[in-house]
């Protein structure tokens, strides 16, 4: 994503169905939730993308919002379609994610980078064949040392903390109109002085 390239997709990953939908591995289902609220976008079923798609316009400028329907697994099939449906570049689109190596409540921009143990950027990176996609990661905490990782991101948030990635999610779709212009630098300055993460996740580190 240049300086100035508008986004022309806003992907969240989650897993599909009421056993996953709160759950912390779904927090990017819940950010695109909360920009078709916001904008007034509604979700329906589109089987040739392999996901629930819908279409929002902020200031003038078109975007889709995608849930994939494939596990968090295969989320790349579906983003994949999408891009190439409408022959879109990697660095068109924005991948929302929860992240292991935030606190809840904390999310931050990042452009590029590996997949850092989460199986779907993994995916999405395999099937798009590029890294440089921009990426929104929003912070979940950790179990910490020796903790079950699987259980803890399909397990269902504490309310302390449901209620600090709310704030996250607020934090972040409140910069959208910056995003979706394509003010990257803007919306990374305003977004990371919000709130800030502990000092050891200071690096930027790509989280699960």
């Amino acid at each position: 994503m240049t300086a100035r390239q508008q986004l022309a997709l806003v992907a969240g990953l989650g897993n599909p169905g009421g056993r996953y939908a709160q759950t912390r591995h779904n927090a990017g289902f819940w950010f695109v939730d909360e920009l078709a609220r916001r904008y007034g976008g509604s979700f329906r079923a589109e089987r040739k993308f392999q996901g629930e798609l819908a279409r929002i316009a902020v200031g003038g400028v078109e975007c889709f919002l995608l849930k994939p329907m494939t596990l968090m697994n295969h989320s790349g099939r579906a983003i994949g379609e999408l891009l190439r449906f409408y022959r879109l570049a990697p660095e068109q689109i924005l991948v929302a994610h929860d992240d292991l190596d935030l606190p809840p409540g904390t999310a931050r921009l990042k452009r590029g980078g590996g997949h850092g143990g989460h199986n779907g950027l993994r995916d999405t990176i395999n099937v798009l064949g590029s890294r440089e996609f921009p990426r929104l990661r929003l912070g979940i905490g950790h179990p910490g040392v020796g903790g079950d990782v699987v259980g803890y991101v399909l397990s269902r948030p504490t309310l302390d903390e449901s209620a600090a990635i709310n704030d996250g999610l607020t934090d972040a779709a409140e910069l959208f109109p910056l995003l979706i212009s394509g003010d990257w630098d803007r919306a990374v300055k305003q977004l990371h002085t919000r709130r800030k993460p502990d000092s050891q996740l200071a690096d930027g580190s790509d989280g699960l």
